[in-house]
């Protein structure tokens, strides 16, 4: 028998669960230590952020949140890894990429409260980036779209979308990923693997070994990464945007990590997955092992840590300040930003609406 193709996916890592390094030929970026410290940083801005708004959902001041806990390493890899001109289609917990393209809390913490002004991005590279997608995949058919733009315009721009395993079933995943291939964009497709879509396990999301794998069928470069790494994620994009960026196709990227966090905060992870598997997970967490190899190679400290911490709380206090105190938008305000022309049936609707409310004040 003729074999008419054959396949196989390569696995990324540079650093082990306890941050020590399993290869010697680290990218260029990597080699700058000061760098490393940054990201660093960054990643653990993004966890104090993070259990901020955890406690800000708690006791009332925001709306159902969803953790981005032990996703630093893959959120802020990909976020540092993409160029101020390039686009991205998020879903719905991405924050650390988003923090690093110019996205400020006070605006997550709108969004997640109901104001929709939190999706007009104020600063840098995110001005032109996508709003948050909660509904599943379809920021995936966005990021082709954008991509189809670019090659149409010859720009030398990529389209980065994020998906989780669960959002990799869709057709809307598919969809995008085909017309990628088919048409040669400048598109890189990113799986934040995290084993859980919602309370469905990845060992029954999908029969295929990896999930990166989706990309084949569609014409794509695959790989999967260790996601918790993020020297491997930020490499992995890197090379994936610079393909792309040549005109030389499209990406999958799987990164393999693991939500430490419930689904959201309307969630109880409790429910469906037993606690020593979290225990396991937290063993391979990315902050633990970025920190390792930073203390290894004697530029991160117990005192750099903790006066950072310190920075991040002064930080979090001014944003979340920021957010409590912006002022409600008018009731009206829900009625004119869909049409150029209110339709009658809505305009009748806008005026009740604001007479229950001149009534209530």
């Amino acid at each position: 028998m003729s074999i008419a193709a054959k396949f196989e996916i390569e696995y990324l890592q540079y650093l082990d669960a306890e941050g020590k390094q399993v290869r010697d030929d680290l990218p260029a970026f990597a080699k700058d230590l000061d760098h490393m410290v940054e990201l660093y940083k960054l990643m653990l801005s993004t966890r104090v952020f993070d259990a901020k708004s955890v406690a800000l959902q708690r006791t009332g001041k925001l709306g159902t949140y969803a953790s981005c806990l032990g996703h630093e390493a893959a959120h802020v890899g990909i976020g540092s890894a993409m160029k101020p001109e390039d686009v991205l289609a998020v879903s719905y917990r991405e924050y650390g990429a988003q923090l690093y393209r110019g996205v400020q809390p006070r605006e997550v913490y709108m969004y997640w409260g109901g104001d929709e002004r939190g999706n007009d991005y104020q600063n840098g590279a995110a001005r032109h980036d996508f709003a948050w997608s909660v509904p599943i995949a379809t920021q995936c058919l966005h990021a082709a779209g954008t991509a189809l733009a670019f090659k149409i315009r010859n720009e030398k721009r990529v389209a980065v979308c994020t998906i989780g395993d669960g959002g990799s079933s869709k057709g809307d995943f598919y969809g995008a990923i085909n017309i990628a291939g088919a048409q040669n964009l400048p598109m890189v497709a990113v799986i934040v693997n995290n084993q859980w879509a919602i309370s469905v396990p990845r060992k029954i999301q999908s029969g295929a070994p990896t999930l990166a794998q989706k990309g084949i069928a569609a014409g794509l470069f695959c790989i999967q990464v260790d996601g918790n790494d993020i020297i491997a994620v930020r490499k992995a994009m890197e090379d994936a945007l610079e393909r792309a960026r040549n005109g030389e196709g499209g990406s999958v990227l799987e990164l393999v990590t693991y939500r430490l966090s419930d689904h959201t905060t309307a969630d109880d992870a409790r429910r469906y997955r037993g606690e020593q598997e979290v225990k396991d997970a937290w063993a391979k967490e990315p902050m633990k092992r970025l920190r390792n190899w930073l203390v290894s190679k004697k530029v991160w400290d117990d005192k750099k840590e903790e006066a950072w911490k310190a920075e991040c709380d002064e930080w979090m206090d001014n944003e979340v300040n920021a957010y409590l105190q912006t002022k409600t938008q008018p009731v009206t305000a829900m009625f004119d930003y869909t049409f150029a022309e209110v339709p009658a049936d809505l305009a009748k609707q806008r005026d009740l609406a604001l007479s229950l409310d001149k009534k209530a004040h």
